[in-house]
C-alpha cells in the first residue's frame, strides 16, 4: 500500500464537486488500484475551502459581565437554557484574553486581537487609535459590507460620547479615527456604518442587512445594569435574547447561510484575588453548525472569535492574537473520514469522526464523483463511529464521503 499522486483533471473536478457538496461531503478518499498495490490519497475538503462551512451572513452580539456558570443553568435564563441551547453550538471554555479588564479593552479586542494598550473604559476622545489593523478596514478591502447595529443611539451623529443606555465603551467602532474621522461626530461614513438598534428589523424584513454585523444592547439588555422591571441582569440578557433572537432566525438572511455569536465581554468576580477571566459563553446558531446542544472543552478567547470571523470572510493577515488563537471551527459540522485500515480479503476499514450524536449519516461510495450509492446509514451515540467496505478491491478507482442527513 503507498501514496500517489492523482491528476490535475480529477484535482479540478473534486475541488468543484466538494464545493457543490460542501454540505453533505466533508472528506473524500480517493482510492486507485494498480496491478498488485493499492494507491491511497486522503483528501480533506478543508484543502480546497477552508475549515468552516459557507457562512454567508454573521450576526455578533456582545452581553456583559457574567460568567457563564451563572448563565448556563439558570432560572432566569429560561429562553437561553430551553431554547437556544439545545439549537445551539456552544463553548465551555471560552474566556476574555488573559487579565484583560475592563468591558472596552474586550471590544477592542474582537475588533483587532489587540487592545492596543487600553485599560481603562474612556471616552474616544483620551483612547482612540490612528491604525487601519483591525477588521472593519479589512472587511472594507474586501468589499465586505458591515454595520454596527447599537442600542439608543439617535443615528444622528457618531456617538463618542454615553446617550440614554448607550455607553462608547460597548461600541468598539468609535475608536477607530477611520470610522469616526477621528473623533468627528458628523463624520459620514462612521453615522453610515454605525447605526440604531431600532434599524436592524427593517433591514432584516428588507434584506438589506450587511454580511457583517456587530449587535450591542443598552446598559440594561445586555446585563449590565440591573433595571425595571426585572431588576435581574440576567433576567433582563435573556428577556431580550427571547425578543429580538427570534427576529434574526426567521430573516433570509440567517436563512440563506447566516450564524449568530452570541458572547460576553468578559468575566466577573474574583479569582484569586484578580478579576476573573471566565470562562464565560459563547453559543452559536446556525443551520451550518453542528447544534442540537453540541459542546466543546476547548479553551477559546476572543482572538478565537475575531479569527473565526476573518476565516469566513478570507481576510488576511491575522489581527493581532488571532495569528496564536484557535477558531470556532469545532462548532460547525466537519466530520472528517480518516484512519484507513486494510483488513484484508478486498476489505477496508474508515473511521468518521465529527459526527452530531443522534443524526443520521450517510456513507456513499462513487467510481466517477457524478452517481454516488448508499454503502452504509448510521446514527451514531458519540461523536465518532466506523464502517467497512467488504467490496473495496472490486472497482478501479473508488471513492467515499459522508453525509449528514438534514
Amino acid at each position: 500500500m503507498r501514496m500517489t499522486s492523482i491528476t490535475q483533471d480529477w484535482v479540478s473536478k473534486l475541488a468543484n464537486t466538494t464545493k457543490n457538496e460542501m454540505r453533505e461531503s466533508l472528506v473524500f478518499i480517493f482510492l486507485k488500484f494498480l496491478s498488485v498495490l493499492t494507491a491511497i490519497v486522503i483528501l480533506n475538503c478543508k484543502t480546497f475551502a477552508g475549515e468552516l462551512p459557507p457562512i454567508r451572513t454573521v450576526f455578533v452580539i456582545v452581553l456583559e459581565n457574567h460568567n457563564w456558570s451563572e448563565i448556563k443553568g439558570s432560572t432566569k435564563a429560561p429562553f437561553i437554557n430551553r431554547t437556544l441551547l439545545p439549537l445551539s453550538s456552544y463553548c465551555e471554555q471560552y474566556f476574555n484574553p488573559p487579565k484583560l479588564h475592563p468591558s472596552e479593552p474586550n471590544y477592542i479586542w474582537l475588533q483587532a486581537g489587540t487592545n492596543f494598550g487600553i485599560i481603562n473604559d474612556g471616552n474616544p476622545s483620551s483612547n482612540h487609535q490612528n491604525t487601519t489593523n483591525h477588521l472593519t478596514d479589512q472587511l472594507d478591502y474586501a468589499g465586505i459590507s458591515w454595520k454596527s447595529y447599537q442600542e439608543d443611539i439617535s443615528g444622528m451623529v457618531v456617538p463618542l460620547t454615553s446617550m440614554d443606555n448607550y455607553v462608547p465603551r460597548h461600541d468598539p467602532f468609535v475608536f477607530f479615527d477611520d470610522i469616526t474621522g477621528t473623533n468627528d461626530p458628523n463624520y459620514i461614513y462612521g453615522i453610515a456604518h454605525i447605526r440604531p438598534y431600532e434599524e436592524l428589523a427593517g433591514d432584516l424584513t428588507n434584506n438589506s442587512i450587511a454580511r457583517y454585523n456587530f449587535i450591542t444592547p443598552n446598559l440594561c439588555d445586555d446585563g449590565h445594569s440591573s433595571c425595571a422591571p426585572q431588576y435581574n441582569s440576567i433576567q433582563q440578557i435573556d428577556d431580550w435574547l427571547a425578543s429580538e433572537i427570534p427576529k434574526i432566525l426567521d430573516s433570509a438572511a440567517y436563512s440563506n447561510n447566516g450564524a449568530i455569536f452570541i458572547t460576553w465581554d468578559e468575566g466577573e468576580g474574583v479569582e484569586g484575588g484578580a478579576v476573573s477571566d471566565g470562562p464565560i459563553g459563547m453559543i452559536i446558531l446556525s443551520s451550518l453548525a453542528r447544534g442540537n446542544g453540541y459542546f466543546n472543552n476547548i479553551h477559546y478567547t476572543h482572538s478565537s472569535c475575531l479569527r473565526t470571523v476573518q476565516e469566513i470572510f478570507n481576510l488576511s493577515p491575522w489581527l493581532g492574537d488571532a495569528a496564536n488563537a484557535t477558531d470556532l471551527s469545532d462548532l460547525f459540522s466537519q466530520m472528517t473520514l480518516k484512519s484507513l485500515r486494510h483488513i484484508g480479503s478486498g476489505s477496508i476499514s474508515l473511521n468518521v469522526t465529527g459526527a452530531v450524536p443522534g443524526r443520521t449519516n450517510y456513507i456513499e461510495t462513487s467510481t466517477n464523483l457524478a452517481l454516488w450509492n448508499i454503502l452504509s446509514t448510521n446514527s451514531s451515540s458519540s461523536n465518532s463511529f466506523s464502517f467497512t467496505d467488504m467490496n473495496a478491491t472490486n472497482y478501479g478507482q473508488r471513492f467515499y464521503r459522508v453525509r449528514e442527513a438534514r
